[in-house]
């Protein structure tokens, strides 16, 4: 398999839709090189502005393109988009309903190195409780060029997060096509669900093929918008097997673990066990030390669908 990080695509998709829609204007605090805006950049520079390193101003002006009629794209790392901007991305664009697309990138452990300042393990959390906020959260390359399409297309605020290591693609070379509020069934199988978003996606496939060759059918779902949720996809999952395992780069408390945890409460009580962060903050590291220090690998997915069968 290739392998591209999710925020490399995500400046590529930035420039083909700059291309084709001219009212896109693309946002940024002082770190363009590093969210990959710089290519739209590099093609648009008059829509491309940089506010400097002031993330409330990037929130609050990419609301004031959007009452033009621009398609706003405010991009920065998701610590900064989420925690500093919070109060701009609630009252300034999602409370009139403006047309923003908040494209953070750097989310999760896996940016490595920053240390635990830097890694954003809130975010979901945080723009889940905002109300009218689409969440997205792709599994690779190709299902990010996409995202940007539809978050494009989409009249309303947008929250797609993105990261900085390389992902493993799922979806190059496939038909498949991503829409907003609809979760993608990977593989069937009838003992357990596998629920993953982003980057975890990849090792949920893996974690399946070593529960298969041990006699354990794992379905595996590819929950890429976390909200809206597809509960018809979950419910379907939670009658159908036995119990459900949610994989996620972010904090077991307001992520989708709890997403589905809260939609499966009220119609179907199941069985949920969370792969994630247990409330904690990151540290140090590279990507892939992280994500095995936080047992975040296809090898933990498999020991917790063992622990519960």
């Amino acid at each position: 398999m290739s392998k591209k990080a999710t925020r490399q695509a995500y400046g590529e998709a930035l420039a083909e839709l700059g291309r084709i829609n001219k009212d896109v204007v693309v946002l940024e605090a002082d770190l363009s090189k590093s969210t990959k805006t710089s290519i739209f950049q590099g093609e648009f520079p008059e829509r491309h502005f940089n506010v400097g390193i002031a993330e409330a101003d990037l929130m609050a002006t990419a609301a004031g393109f959007a009452t033009t009629g621009k398609v706003a794209f405010a991009s920065t790392f998701a610590m900064f988009a989420a925690g500093r901007g919070f109060e701009q991305i609630r009252n300034t664009i999602a409370y009139p309903k403006l047309n923003v697309k908040i494209a953070p990138t750097h989310a999760g452990i896996s940016v490595g190195e920053d240390g635990g300042s830097h890694q954003s393990v809130e975010d979901i959390s945080l723009m889940r409780s905002i109300p009218g906020m689409v969440v997205l959260c792709p599994a690779d390359a190709e299902e990010t060029k996409q995202m940007v399409f539809a978050a494009a297309e989409y009249d309303g605020p947008v929250y797609l997060r993105s990261g900085r290591l390389d992902t493993e693609d799922i979806y190059k070379d496939t038909d498949y096509k991503f829409e907003i509020g609809i979760a993608d069934t990977l593989k069937e199988g009838t003992d357990v669900t596998i629920a993953a978003t982003g980057m975890l996606v990849h090792e949920a496939m893996e974690a399946a093929k070593t529960l298969e060759a041990e006699g354990i059918s794992a379905r595996v779902i590819n929950v890429s918008t976390i909200k809206p949720l597809d509960g018809p996809t979950i419910l379907k999952a939670a009658q159908e097997t036995k119990f459900i395992v949610t994989c996620e780069e972010h904090s077991v408390i307001g992520g989708l673990g709890g997403a589905i945890s809260e939609f499966l409460g009220e119609t179907h009580p199941t069985l949920i066990k969370k792969l994630g962060i247990y409330d904690q903050f990151g540290q140090s590291g590279t990507g892939d030390q992280l994500l095995d220090e936080y047992g975040l690998r296809a090898k933990d997915i498999v020991a917790k669908v063992k622990e519960n069968m």
